[in-house]
């Protein structure tokens, strides 16, 4: 494996219109799963659930990948949950960084998990697997979230109980924030649950919606158009699946350019 660049080789390599951020913090919390915060750059701007493009320098050549940024579009500092995958040509690299070093990053934000790209509506379902959750890390941690609606329902499905462990300390975080809890209130209702272990709630979280027990355990009536808007955001199997559960519920799926019921983040595969 390369080690991330020495930060003095890193810039004269920086390509040109791209960021170079410094490291500020890393966890580490599986052997499959990692957090890091770096510098945000003055001027940046983006809107919470976009994604952006960050790399870094391997063999000489800048290596990119679409990351959604986890921290809220107002924080001082950018975000990201990564999955650590051994031959992943930046994911092996990316793994490795610790304070100091520097990553790159493009400078335009995009995505689909926007709350633009959705119609007015009282609940709103986030459904994740794994580091899907990364972009609801960032939406519920802003206030224009709780602003629009009255409901706001994170599921976040993961293999083992100790890769829900982000979702709960973002909860935590909420909770303890002095200015957010009192924004968030009791609207933010969290619903995690496994696949492989044993776990208050377990199953795919399709299967959970396709019963109806993940609405008999919250106590909600099923997916309502009129009431209900979705984010989806995991693997590709799992997009293609809620989308169909969401779509046969009387959803119809939204974009930046034209708002609907519910919308999925294509670029994301994890």
């Amino acid at each position: 494996m390369n080690a991330p660049a020495k930060t003095e080789d890193f810039a004269s390599s920086i390509p040109a219109g791209v960021y170079a951020e410094t490291v500020l913090d890393v966890t580490h919390y599986t052997d499959r799963l990692f957090r890091f915060t770096m510098t945000r750059p003055q001027g940046f701007r983006f809107r919470s659930g976009e994604f952006a493009m960050i790399g870094l320098m391997v063999e000489g050549k800048p290596v990119f990948r679409a990351y959604s940024i986890a921290s809220p579009a107002w924080a001082e500092e950018l975000e990201f949950f990564s999955i650590k995958v051994p031959d992943g040509p930046l994911t092996s690299h990316l793994q490795a960084i610790k304070p100091g070093d520097q990553v790159l990053m493009r400078k335009k934000p995009t995505g689909t998990l926007v709350l633009d790209a959705l119609t007015p509506g009282r609940r709103l379902y986030m459904f994740s697997t794994g580091t899907g959750i990364a972009p609801f890390a960032s939406l519920i941690r802003d206030p224009e979230t709780y602003e629009k609606f009255e409901e706001v329902i994170l599921t976040h499905t993961t293999r083992d109980v100790a890769e829900l462990k982000y979702g709960f300390d973002l909860v935590h975080e909420i909770q303890n924030d002095e200015l957010l809890k009192e924004v968030v209130g009791d609207k933010l209702r969290h619903y995690p649950t496994v696949t492989r272990e044993d776990f208050e709630y377990r199953g795919r979280i399709t299967d959970l919606i396709s019963s109806g027990k993940l609405f008999t355990d919250l106590g909600v009536p099923p997916l309502d158009p009129v009431i209900d808007r979705g984010m989806i955001c995991g693997s590709s199997a799992m997009l293609k699946d809620t989308k169909e559960l969401l779509e046969k519920a009387g959803l119809d799926e939204g974009a930046n350019s034209k708002p609907a019921e519910f919308v999925i983040e294509r670029a994301f595969v994890g």
